[in-house]
């Protein structure tokens, strides 16, 4: 009760305010991360992060906002920071390798490939179209999330979009004229 009154958020109102967004945090960070262990630790630091700021959380108008922001941010800091260790590149080359092999009748391969396009976009399309096309924020949600204007949002959206679009049918084009 005291807490409250000093506008400190406690454990129960912490629960409440940013437990519910940990799944939307957890597919960004999977997202950019590429690793499901890297993910689950990133959202951990995440959380400890947000709750040793839990005095300062009731100043923010948008804590899911705010959380989506630290978390992109934090993993751009950490895929800039690292390497990735050999056995990891050898699996993901492995991994697409086998995308490769399937199918293509296969919707998950089409899906690997888009993924593997999003991927190699600037961070800023990366992100928007992240929140927009996977998520399903609305175009203000991803304005405010990003601290930036509707239009830019759009420019930024409808650009990942179309690099997505153009490399996927030069990939298709490249696979109908090999065979």
């Amino acid at each position: 009760m005291l807490n409250r009154l000093k506008g400190i958020m406690d454990l129960p109102e912490f629960k409440i305010q940013v437990f519910p967004i940990k799944n939307k945090l957890y597919r960004l960070a999977k997202r950019l991360l590429g690793d499901h262990e890297d993910a689950q630790d990133m959202i951990q630091e995440v959380f400890i992060r947000l709750w040793g700021m839990r005095e300062k959380l009731n100043e923010y108008r948008s804590i899911e906002a705010f959380s989506v922001v630290m978390t992109r941010n934090m993993c751009l800091d950490k895929i800039k920071s690292k390497k990735l260790p050999v056995e990891k590149m050898e699996g993901l080359e492995a991994r697409l390798g086998a995308m490769d092999e399937e199918a293509p009748e296969d919707h998950s391969h089409i899906i690997g490939k888009i993924h593997q396009i999003i991927r190699t976009l600037p961070e800023m399309q990366q992100t928007v179209i992240q929140l927009r096309d996977v998520e399903g924020c609305e175009i203000e949600e991803i304005a405010e999330m990003m601290e930036m204007n509707k239009n830019a949002i759009r420019v930024n959206l409808s650009r990942a979009r179309k690099r997505v679009r153009e490399i996927l049918i030069k990939k298709k084009l490249y696979e109908y004229q090999r065979n």
